[in-house]
């Protein structure tokens, strides 16, 4: 897609132009031309250092958290790895005009060398071919925005968003998400400080199974125990951010009791939703006998993450994620 931003002089300037080519003044024509020809260059800074962009002409994503902002901002993509585009970024995910460059489990990086991109947006699940993507497409700007470890997720979120809108000329909508998710977050830490004797563990459902979503570290909700200040139901030593969550068995659950619980349904963002066996998280967690006495599950006070969570996670997915707790905590600090 051409961006408003690398668009060529307007009409008028060239008008202008061939009124000076009309003139006797060789050196003025000459240097009026040079400036109109110049394209403007982009400078960002992302997680290889300094990137200078001088067209979207082009643009292959793979960034799955990069998807809901491209799509919004109505960026065109030659190439992505349609099957982790978020089901709910229809565009990209229906569209036979975008070559699909597989998954990160068996990529295709040849379809990507073929699209010749001008801009790569890489990331998160690709960010392992970061090497290959830059020896294959020589030619294009490749940009990373994952968020960095030892950063803080807000602030990396708000890195990503302010930075994409920098290169697609979206500043202004991208400052509108950022101030969305501020005030959401602002909103989950004040509704949870009304509330702060009640524990919370976050857990993630896959095949069926529960895992524990760490503090701190766990995939999606583990930051957000820091950013919020909650209080954890269960800490467990050596816990990660693998994408099923760690193993946990439901007498753990129970035996915590923890007061409030946050689920990410990861089948639910994968194509597992469209089989004839899933089950939604929701009803894997309250049809567990073994947990029917949880406090969290006797009170309703479940909170499940947006569907398309597991393959999106940006700063869009971290707002509707940050006022649905904000709606829960509200609602308990009623009764």
């Amino acid at each position: 897609m051409v961006n408003s931003r690398f668009k060529l002089v307007s009409i008028a300037t060239v008008a202008a132009l061939a009124l000076v080519g009309c003139s006797s003044s060789a050196e003025e024509t000459t240097g009026e031309t040079t400036a109109a020809a110049a394209a403007e260059v982009i400078t960002i800074e992302d997680n290889h250092g300094t990137q200078e962009i001088a067209s979207t002409e082009t643009v292959v994503a793979t960034d799955n958290r990069a998807f809901e902002l491209l799509d919004r901002w109505g960026v065109e993509l030659a190439a992505a790895p349609v099957a982790l585009v978020p089901f709910t970024v229809t565009n990209y995910k229906e569209n036979p005009e975008i070559a699909d460059l597989g998954t990160h489990r068996e990529p295709n990086l040849e379809a990507l060398a073929a699209a010749q991109p001008d801009l790569v947006i890489n990331g998160q699940r690709f960010a392992q071919y970061y090497d290959d993507i830059v020896s294959l497409a020589p030619d294009a700007t490749v940009v990373e925005l994952d968020p960095r470890d030892g950063e803080p997720l807000d602030q990396e979120l708000i890195r990503q968003a302010e930075t994409l809108g920098q290169i697609f000329g979206e500043e202004e909508d991208a400052a509108t998400l950022v101030e969305d998710f501020n005030k959401a977050l602002e909103r989950a830490k004040t509704a949870y400080a009304e509330i702060s004797d009640q524990s919370v563990m976050a857990v993630n459902v896959s095949g069926g199974n529960i895992g524990y979503i760490a503090p701190s570290v766990g995939r999606t909700f583990g930051p957000i125990f820091d950013l919020v200040g909650m209080t954890p139901a269960l800490e467990v030593a050596n816990a990660s951010n693998d994408h099923e969550g760690d193993d946990i068995n439901v007498e753990a659950i129970a035996q915590a009791n923890p007061d409030i619980i946050l689920v990410m349904d990861r089948d639910a963002g994968t194509e597992t939703r469209n089989e004839a066996d899933f089950t939604p998280a929701e009803q894997v967690i309250t049809n567990s006998e073994v947990m029917a006495n949880v406090t969290a599950i006797k009170d309703g006070k479940v909170f499940i993450a947006p569907a398309d969570t597991y393959t999106n996670e940006n700063i869009i997915t971290y707002t509707e994620i940050l006022n649905g707790m904000a709606d829960l905590f509200e609602e308990a600090a009623q009764k």
